[in-house]
């Protein structure tokens, strides 16, 4: 899986699967929201939990699959040296309840960075707190190379 950036955007390559198979997707965020085209659908939203598809394409919310993707999260130590990092996503949306939004919405995040993993799952897929239950594993004075999208 690979990134490529822009200036207004970033593009995470990742994978799609539900019961009708697996797909490769593409996630788009601006900084504001986050997208992705699935089967011909694009589905937009303030975050990756809130994904929904266009009002053309029945406006409903992205139900019953699993999304995966990876995002490249540098970390610096506290004496400012830069490590490699990787953030791996997945996004578990349960099935549509009888209003069409998902029964469920689990986030887990692992970073693999300096030869460790920090994990952190969270139900509601809140991606900031899950951002944050990982830094907060990190070492004392360790932080984020980067900003990642304020709105996922």
């Amino acid at each position: 899986m690979s990134t490529e950036s822009s200036e207004s955007s970033e593009v995470w390559t990742g994978w799609y699967r539900d019961r009708r198979g697996a797909e490769a997707i593409h996630i788009t965020s601006d900084g504001r929201s986050v997208s992705t085209r699935i089967r011909g659908v694009r589905y937009t939203g303030g975050g990756f939990a809130a994904l929904r598809a266009a009002e053309e394409n029945g406006g409903l919310p992205l139900a019953g699959c699993v999304l995966e993707w990876d995002v490249p999260l540098p970390v610096l130590a506290a004496d400012g040296a830069a490590q490699p990092g990787t953030l791996s996503c997945l996004l578990t949306i349960g099935e549509a309840l009888s209003d069409g939004t998902p029964e469920r919405v689990d986030l887990q995040l692992t970073l693999h960075s300096g030869g460790a993993a920090y994990e952190s799952g969270v139900t509601g897929g809140d991606f900031d707190q899950a951002l944050g239950r990982i830094l907060r594993q990190l070492p004392r004075g360790a932080r984020f190379a980067r900003e990642l999208i304020q709105a996922a």
